[in-house]
């Protein structure tokens, strides 16, 4: 769509309150078009008051409404740990997760005040252009998508941040950005991703970044951490004892999981586009979470259940990547690994020490497959892999585990 396009239809902008975000709700304005800001509340940690994005926008006249989406985000986070979706370079892609949670969460209350059309800011060689337009064609048909990062009017009149500054000068909107930062962040409950500026020269250190829901391992504490999870056919449950919902356990597991500097990641991954692009990581919360199920799904998943899950696992972390987590492939994904997470019970205690996680224990868990007198390298009365009486005596503990499980019938 074009800017002349927007003529008579009301515009919902996704907004977070920067330059970008100014531009966009002053240009439309200013050309006339009925337009209302939109901001999704997915925790941001970058965010000490959500409703401070409101205070930046008005400025610029347009009124702004925020939504409530940190349950949303939390729930999403939990299909994440338990499908184990990680992408290039083995990092949580929280920021394609948190586009899928946005435009879901923001389509209806769009609809609520009477626009037809999304419009948003990304840029236009990044992924998030291609996610926003997915989404919103999956999820609302109907809904028209404005991206203003690849109308060529926009593009000729802002070719720079200092033209946006400049113009938003002249209409009154103050856009301060203080010094030149190193890096761009996008930040939601999941985790942050740092890109661009001098993390695109890949003579630069990812440790030119500062975290901000982590430590560098360096200045964790100098002891083991013991941290207790309970999980419950796939969902982590509790910590350290205390039952939480995926909201309450996505914060503490982000609190615990920084402090020990751990789910900090350096990716060159791959673009949707079919460009490169580099970026820091941080997921202390995923991180943390995502290897205690780890251990648990090692215990209850036989060789051929594994083999399926990781294929499984690597579809969906695309299926998140490419703007597509609401498509048949991804929803059946999810479907399967349901089957396969349901006997995931167990708890898990592990160590964390300076950026590491170690395993410690895992007890109450019902559906193990694990014997370890089979394990056994001492005489035991476990099975005799060498004859082939064994290897049926090896079949017929799997059937047995399954069954007890509730995996077969009789």
């Amino acid at each position: 769509m074009k800017l002349q396009e927007l003529e008579g239809k009301k515009v919902g902008i996704c907004v977070s309150g920067g330059l970008d975000s100014k531009t966009v709700a002053t240009c439309l304005r200013q050309a006339g078009v009925e337009c209302v800001a939109f901001t999704a509340d997915l925790a941001q940690p970058d965010e000490d008051d959500i409703e401070g994005v409101r205070e930046k926008m008005r400025p610029t006249g347009v009124e702004t409404v925020i939504v409530d989406l940190k349950q949303d985000m939390a729930r999403a986070c939990f299909r994440m740990i338990r499908t184990q979706a990680m992408y290039d370079g083995g990092y949580w892609n929280t920021t394609g997760i948190a586009r899928a949670v946005t435009v879901r969460g923001l389509l209806g209350p769009m609809r609520e005040h009477g626009c037809t059309v999304l419009a948003h800011g990304a840029t236009g060689r990044g992924n998030d252009q291609l996610r926003f337009e997915r989404y919103t064609n999956v999820l609302a048909p109907d809904m028209l998508v404005y991206a203003p990062w690849r109308d060529p009017t926009l593009l000729t009149q802002f070719p720079g941040r200092k033209q946006m500054i400049e113009y938003l000068a002249a209409h009154g909107v103050e856009a301060q950005l203080g010094p030149r930062k190193r890096y761009s962040t996008d930040a939601n409950l999941a985790g942050l991703s740092h890109e661009a500026e001098d993390l695109e020269d890949l003579e630069t250190p990812m440790t030119i970044v500062e975290p901000m829901m982590c430590v560098w391992p360096k200045h964790a504490p100098d002891e083991i951490e013991v941290v207790t999870l309970r999980f419950e056919r796939g969902d982590c449950v509790a910590i350290n004892g205390e039952e939480l919902d995926p909201l309450q356990c996505m914060y503490a597991a982000n609190k615990i999981g920084g402090r020990n500097g751990i789910g900090l990641r350096n990716a060159l991954e791959n673009r949707i586009i079919g460009t490169k692009s580099r970026g820091v990581y941080e997921s202390p919360g995923l991180e943390l979470l995502g290897a205690g199920l780890r251990a648990v799904y090692q215990a209850v998943m036989d060789r051929r259940s594994t083999q399926l899950f990781h294929t499984m696992s690597q579809n969906y972390a695309q299926q998140i990547y490419d703007g597509r987590l609401y498509d048949p492939q991804a929803r059946a994904i999810l479907a399967a690994v349901d089957v396969l997470g349901e006997y995931a019970s167990a708890t898990v205690e592990l160590g964390l020490y300076k950026g590491n996680i170690m395993f410690r224990s895992l007890r109450d868990c019902r559906h193990t497959l694990y014997n370890p007198a089979d394990a056994s390298m001492e005489a035991s009365d476990g099975l005799n892999p060498v004859s082939s009486q064994g290897f049926v005596e090896v079949q017929a503990v799997e059937a047995i585990a399954l069954a007890n499980a509730g995996q077969i019938s009789d």
